[in-house]
């Protein structure tokens, strides 16, 4: 068992070691899309912690605060370069530009984290076809692209650059996670099109380890149950969800206890330190999985808030 252990991919180069002094992401170059929103900026934030070389920030809004994330990234991690980067995150021509422009600059691609967090209308006579084909592109197109495109340019390997945090990548590497919900596998905890959407975005998970065999490329999902990100849903319309957790309870404190395991919200570096777990090496035999993110939620009562 030793002899195979000793000639896995992970071994082969010290480029990739998790354990490395300097950060188990060190001289990644990393895309992350939602990237101003709560659980976005935290896996920016989780990222360049452990080291990558520049974080492709990415938001489907031209009038997001690029500047701000990255002032706040780099007060405490000045090494890693944070590219506030605009595009239609669903659109396969902006998508192409996006990794040939990644590709231009720094030759590589290692970490391609797609995240949305469109809820859509909580009740289904609330949800129009319109609402529906704008879940699903968020949710399960964006990840679509990733998975079609992201692995060529993972594969492609360069020589250490003269930039900050440079390493040389002499092996194929790269790691797609989709960011979901636990409306991924459940049925009840929001508006039927945001969980249709969802479970279309694990589809492309398990779809992509067939469509990745061979590349040495892996994808899975974090599915995130209730997460504080700041947001009050008493405004939402809730017709046509169960009577057991009225609106004006479903963020409470008691109802927190009664349906978490842990009895309390995630908050978002608690989702960004499974991606950080994801894209790097200490998860490298772990590929078209889904990471539930719920503090024991689901195992107790699937009815909950998703980010």
């Amino acid at each position: 068992m030793a002899a195979i252990y000793g000639h896995s991919q992970e071994s082969q180069s010290e480029h990739f070691s998790p354990y490395r002094p300097d950060g188990k992401l060190y001289g990644f170059i990393c895309i992350v899309t939602g990237a101003t929103q709560p659980v976005g900026k935290a896996i920016v934030n989780e990222l360049a912690a452990h080291g990558a070389a520049c974080i492709y920030a990415c938001s489907s809004s031209t009038t997001d605060d690029y500047a701000s994330l990255a002032d706040e990234v780099n007060k405490q991690y000045p090494s890693t370069k944070v590219i506030g980067y605009p595009f239609k995150l669903a659109n396969e021509e902006d998508t192409l530009a996006l990794i040939d422009d990644v590709l231009n600059s720094w030759g590589r691609l290692d970490v391609y984290v797609t995240s949305s967090g469109l809820l859509g209308p909580a009740s289904i006579n609330e949800t129009t076809p319109a609402d529906l084909y704008k879940l699903f592109e968020a949710n399960s197109m964006a990840p679509f692209f990733a998975l079609k495109y992201a692995p060529a340019a993972m594969l492609k390997t360069t020589p250490a650059g003269n930039y900050t945090n440079a390493a040389p990548k002499d092996q194929a590497y790269g790691s797609i996670i989709v960011v979901s919900s636990v409306a991924s596998t459940s049925g009840g905890c929001w508006g039927p099109g945001f969980t249709m959407a969802s479970h279309a975005s694990l589809g492309v998970v398990r779809a992509g380890v067939a469509t990745l065999k061979g590349t040495g490329v892996r994808i899975n999902a974090i599915s995130p149950g209730q997460i504080d990100i700041g947001v009050d849903l008493k405004g939402f319309d809730m017709r046509g969800m169960s009577a057991q957790f009225p609106p004006s309870s479903l963020q409470s404190k008691k109802v927190q206890q009664e349906i978490v395991g842990l009895e309390r919200s995630g908050v978002p570096m608690e989702v960004a330190k499974v991606a950080g777990f994801l894209a790097s090496g200490f998860s490298s035999y772990i590929t078209g999985q889904n990471m539930i993110v719920d503090g024991g939620a689901s195992v107790m009562n699937p009815l909950t808030v998703p980010i």
